[in-house]
């Protein structure tokens, strides 16, 4: 198994047992306000706030990393030479 994978699933696991904890312990009403966008503040438990944020973090991670290839396709290739 590559390290680099088990590196990544053990630490995506860890901040999931924190998003767990944070729902356990955080059961209060939080209000968010976004003026230019949302007319009225939106009032939720603060665990949904913490876990919508936690989405639109991992949803942008996956929109800038897509389309890369892992194998060193973005390094310029070499020109070929020419038999003169």
């Amino acid at each position: 198994m590559n390290a680099k994978l088990l590196f990544k699933t053990i630490f995506l696991m860890l901040i999931l047992l924190l998003l767990v904890m944070m729902g356990m312990n955080n059961k209060s009403p939080v209000s968010f306000a976004l003026p230019p966008i949302l007319q009225k503040a939106v009032t939720q438990p603060a665990a949904l706030m913490y876990f919508g944020f936690f989405a639109v973090g991992v949803i942008t991670g996956t929109v800038l990393t897509a389309g890369r290839s892992g194998s060193g396709a973005s390094a310029p290739s070499k020109p070929a030479k020419s038999g003169k």
